[in-house]
């Protein structure tokens, strides 16, 4: 694109005064523009000249470049960025395993065999292999799970820092990932252990896309670069759309035209991966429909897509109602008006930026690339999640960024900017923080849950799970109740409210209960298998012996279920034997 002359008067004005970078980001041009400009414009020589001058962006000084030297030059930088995520996620390190970390973690008794736990699915492995590690290296200590979401966080923002320093002016590069460093909308990824796939995913993302810009300069990194993608899809599939962001950082930094031959082996990983979760999609449909009692269907896009990322903005800019299930997805005629004028409005900005400045029309569609895989009509994910907009989040910050930036550039207002800009990190890092105690265990989450999420059966089946254990039975069995009130088909809500009256001393509003459950969900198994443990205890073997055989056809493997099907068998010659241990389905 021809440069206009109020654009090449301001290069002439200020070419010795800001480097090339500063200069793009003030005309709202990709770097490569003034550089192309430049090389038409001087000799060779006066171009190097001014190459050293300035020490300029990896991409285009040849083969200069130096790690060693990017670290001592930006070593006041890396320290900062280091400080801020120790502060912000130091408070996690004791916090108990919750949710998912349960069953795939502290109650796997296969987490300790290297082939049966490390190689059960294609993956994830890199989650697993964490898994493996720190229960060889320390047990069930939720430290050393915690540790390396921590570790691949303070990566992923220390390459963020890397990659946008080699995309933008140095200020701009800084301030966008001081506040990726601290923004609460990532503590569930970072804090709770089972979001760690989507933290290690971002890291190996952006490690791809590092390795992709210098493999102008070095072509061995195009080759790290692949394989950095191929693990980031492994870490998770989700990750399948990425290849996308290489063709928009060609548009908006390089040249698609020339480089397109670039892009086909990630096109192609992509490809193949997603011609594999594409055949996975009936059965993750009944995942969630048997796990989550998500009614099957498909959703409208004009309804989803608007809304979802309304939800997204809302969240990121006003990061108040935090929640690890975002449910409260209503909205009237009028509001869903405003999440199209929301949604219409990113569109504008990425067609205008398009013309007026690329790099930021590169970063809002960094925003929306890694999200497309939840916005489906197919209902294979939820509609809003934090833990999917870890990646996603780091488009709009950069864009947030580049305001502050250019709002510094006006020396009446810098100091105030950059004022306004450190209150916004602090209270960010102090969200994130009181956040982070969310998570502390099963009570402080699913109570924080339930005051921003109301709406959801899951939250109040597991806040009840949390009074059963209290020993707090009357609000155990209203919470469940309410679950039920708000999904009539929530077995698992059934037959925790059964256990609940088992519990209480009350079998025959049990037994009613596990018999509903099952009606629901003929997979549960453990309804059987409570059912038989009170007809034991009422001396009816019998139906004792009918009701765990049941557990068993289902569940074959479980050792429990074979003894008590033994103490029952017991049980019809021999009156008097101990009652079969009761087990609660784990909440979800």
């Amino acid at each position: 694109m021809a440069l206009s002359g109020e654009q090449k008067n301001f290069i002439k004005k200020y070419i010795w005064k800001y480097s090339p970078a500063e200069i793009a980001g003030h005309l709202g041009l990709p770097e490569s523009e003034i550089h192309s400009y430049l090389k038409k414009r001087w000799r060779p020589e006066k171009y190097q000249k001014y190459l050293n001058r300035f020490r300029e962006s990896v991409k285009y000084a040849g083969k200069n470049f130096s790690f060693k030297n990017f670290l001592l030059e930006n070593r006041a930088v890396l320290i900062i960025l280091v400080a801020l995520v120790t502060i912000a996620y130091f408070n996690t390190l004791h916090n108990t395993f919750v949710s998912d970390d349960i069953p795939s973690i502290s109650q796997n008794p296969s987490i300790g065999n290297f082939g049966n736990f490390l190689f059960t699915t294609p993956f994830g492995f890199i989650q697993r292999l964490i898994y493996w590690l720190a229960f060889k290296g320390g047990g069930l200590s939720p430290v050393l799970y915690h540790l390396p979401n921590i570790f691949f966080h303070l990566g992923t923002t220390l390459l963020a820092f890397f990659i946008l320093s080699l995309l933008a002016p140095r200020p701009w590069a800084v301030m966008a990932s001081m506040l990726f460093a601290v923004h609460p909308i990532l503590s569930e990824s970072v804090t709770w252990i089972s979001g760690s796939i989507y933290v290690q995913s971002a890291f190996f993302f952006l490690l791809s896309l590092a390795f992709y810009i210098l493999s102008d300069q070095k072509p061995r990194f195009y080759y790290y670069s692949i394989a950095a993608f191929a693990l980031s899809i492994d870490s998770s599939e989700k990750a399948v759309v990425l290849c996308a962001i290489f063709a928009a950082y060609e548009i908006a930094f390089g040249n698609l035209r020339e480089n397109w031959k670039k892009l086909w082996p990630f096109f192609a990983i992509s490809f193949a991966m997603g011609l594999f979760l594409l055949s996975k999609v009936g059965m993750r449909e009944s995942v969630l429909k048997t796990s989550y009692y998500l009614t099957p269907g498909r959703d409208s896009l004009f309804i989803k897509i608007p809304t979802s990322v309304y939800s997204y903005f809302r969240i990121i800019f006003w990061p108040d109602k935090l929640s690890l299930y975002q449910t409260e997805m209503v909205f009237t005629k009028l509001q869903y008006g405003g999440t199209i004028v929301v949604f219409l409005l990113y569109l504008g900005l990425i067609i205008y930026t398009y013309f007026k400045n690329k790099p930021l029309s590169f970063w809002l569609v960094f925003f929306i690339v890694p999200l497309a895989t939840t916005l489906t009509p197919m209902r294979i994910a939820w509609a809003v999640a934090e833990r999917y907009a870890y990646l996603s989040t780091l488009g709009i910050l950069v864009v947030v960024a580049w305001l502050f930036y250019k709002a510094s550039g006006y020396e009446k207002f810098r100091y105030a900017v950059y004022a306004v800009f450190s209150i916004i990190i602090i209270a960010l890092s102090v969200r994130t923080i009181v956040r982070n105690m969310d998570w502390r265990n099963e009570e402080t989450l699913w109570t924080a849950t339930e005051k921003t999420s109301p709406s959801g059966p899951n939250i109040h089946n597991n806040m009840g799970a949390v009074y059963q254990k209290k020993g707090e039975i009357q609000k155990a069995i209203d919470e469940f109740q309410l679950a039920i009130s708000i999904n009539p088909a929530y077995a698992d809500a059934y037959h925790n409210l059964a256990n609940t009256y088992q519990q209480a001393g009350r079998p025959s509003e049990a037994i009613e209960y596990f018999k509903k459950a099952i009606d629901l969900n003929p997979q549960l198994w453990q309804s059987h298998q409570n059912l038989a443990s009170i007809y034991y205890k009422q001396g009816n073997y019998a139906q004792a012996g009918e009701e765990i055989k049941k557990a068993l056809e289902i569940n074959p493997g479980d050792p429990n279920l074979k003894q008590n099907l033994g103490l029952i068998e017991d049980g019809l010659k021999n009156a008097g034997q101990t009652a079969p241990a009761a087990d609660a389905m784990p909440s979800r």
